[in-house]
């Protein structure tokens, strides 16, 4: 997908997710999340044709600028929302789906130093609440909802509930 599509349906999704959004260019213009993507997607272009070196660099940037911290090789799919996003991380080898929201202080990290596969992977639509931490190469099912605060260590089907430390499955959607 073009970058510029993917930036539209990121524009949408705030706006659609946001109450308080304002117009389309000002979300495109202001929103850290939209602004924190819309470089990720450039740096992720740059990192994968061996632009690796320049592609840590605009996301070093990016973080200064917006307080969100995104590895350039980390996928992330189209219309997410982060919303607020400081304190956000995302690393490596983490995935990201399509439509999935993330607020901030959210972690999807490691639990290893090793160079594996060793972050999370959320499905489509997936609603990360503030301060959850993702921890190690687990899977997150499509439509899942994980509350604010939990820590995740273990994979989750789609339409799980996720709450606490650690987390446990509470229902499903």
């Amino acid at each position: 997908m073009n970058l510029l599509k993917c930036t539209i349906e990121d524009v949408q999704a705030a706006k659609k997710y946001d109450p308080a959004a304002p117009s389309c260019l000002m979300i495109y213009l202001t929103y850290p999340g939209v602004i924190a993507l819309r470089r990720h997607r450039r740096a992720h272009k740059l990192y994968n044709k061996g632009f690796k070196n320049i592609a840590r660099l605009i996301s070093y940037r990016t973080r200064k600028i917006t307080g969100i911290d995104i590895h350039p090789a980390a996928k992330i799919g189209h219309g997410v929302f982060i919303d607020h996003g400081m304190g956000l991380v995302i690393g490596e080898t983490a995935v990201v789906g399509d439509g999935c929201i993330l607020y901030h202080g959210v972690t999807l990290g490691a639990n290893t130093f090793e160079k594996i596969d060793r972050h999370p992977k959320l499905g489509k639509n997936v609603i990360v609440y503030a301060g959850a931490t993702l921890i190690g190469p687990i899977r997150i099912g499509d439509d899942s909802i994980i509350g604010a605060g939990s820590v995740v260590l273990k994979d989750a089907p789609p339409r799980s509930k996720l709450i606490g430390v650690p987390a446990h499955k509470n229902g499903s959607n």
